[in-house]
């Protein structure tokens, strides 16, 4: 017969995996989306004139925004698969938090470059939400550090 979790391990495993299949999503989604931006922004030009005016500058900018998306994604998907193999608390995500909190600091960064072209109140809020993803990223890593410092201690211990 095989053994079943109790319920709360059961609603653990079903939102991890869940948030594991809405950032593989995501990451595939963002390569297809970062690929196709010279044609999206012709189009979305099309209702947003100002955007047409700025092509080339708006094609860049989205590029390298997307790109470090992808990597921050492509970060934190390496992240959930330690969790779900139940091993989360080893150097790698130490490594990989720490990058992403450079990523999240560069994309608010980039976000500022691209308010100079043309500012909206939408990407005040982008380079809020970065800002705070690279400290909560830069903090955790830290968090997650000293978590792998204590487990190899007690590893070495038993």
């Amino acid at each position: 017969m095989e053994k079943r979790g109790n319920g709360i391990e059961d609603k653990k495993l079903t939102w991890t995996k869940g948030t594991k299949y809405l950032l593989d999503f995501m990451f595939y989604t963002g390569i297809l989306v970062t690929a196709s931006l010279p044609w999206s922004v012709r189009w979305i030009g099309e209702q947003m004139p100002y955007l047409i005016e700025h092509y080339e500058e708006a094609v860049i900018i989205y590029f390298v925004l997307g790109i470090a998306a992808e990597k921050l994604l492509w970060e934190l998907r390496k992240i959930f698969k330690t969790v779900l193999e139940e091993n989360c608390f080893v150097k790698e995500n130490v490594i990989s938090l720490q990058k992403m909190g450079n990523w999240s600091f560069f994309i608010a960064l980039m976000a500022g470059v691209r308010s100079i072209v043309y500012m909206t109140i939408a990407m005040g809020v982008v380079i809020l939400v970065f800002l705070i993803a690279g400290l909560f990223s830069k903090v955790l890593s830290f968090v997650f550090e000293q978590a792998v410092a204590y487990k190899e201690e007690t590893d070495w211990t038993i």
